[in-house]
């Protein structure tokens, strides 16, 4: 069927995915997900697994705060680990790098509007990966 939808997880090989982060034992679910991201991010030439990393950064995206949960049934049924965080800047890399990939996944869609909801899914997820810096005081006030 290939591609269906703009979601992380809206087409075969994503969904193929989430089959093997279920039947992977669970202590090896995360070492499946930080593979699929050093691979997307260390790959010149075609990203032959842009589809798995962007899956996987959701499923690391779902355990930020503001992340959104996970929730279709494409997606993993086994519950996932607890990421460390330093999966948030492999999956923001990874994110980046498809992103600037014109003739990637990009070329999936057809009709413009699905490739821009595509790219914005990339968008929203990225910005809860790497949240902007708090903001600092200019100055400090004493009493």
């Amino acid at each position: 069927m290939g591609t269906w939808d703009t979601g992380p997880f809206d087409n075969d090989t994503a969904a193929d995915f989430a089959d093997a982060l279920d039947d992977a034992e669970p202590e090896a679910r995360e070492a499946l997900i930080r593979g699929v991201l050093i691979r997307t991010i260390d790959t010149t030439g075609y990203l032959a697994e842009a589809e798995e990393a962007v899956a996987a950064a959701a499923l690391i995206a779902a355990q930020c705060p503001g992340g959104e949960p996970v929730d279709t049934p494409y997606g993993p049924e086994a519950p996932m680990p607890m990421f460390p965080s330093g999966l948030r800047a492999l999956a923001d890399e990874a994110l980046a790098r498809i992103a600037g990939d014109e003739a990637g996944p990009a070329a999936n869609w057809v009709d413009p509007q699905d490739w821009k909801q595509w790219r914005a899914t990339l968008t929203r997820l990225r910005a809860v990966l790497v949240p902007p810096p708090p903001s600092l005081a200019l100055f400090d006030v004493r009493p």
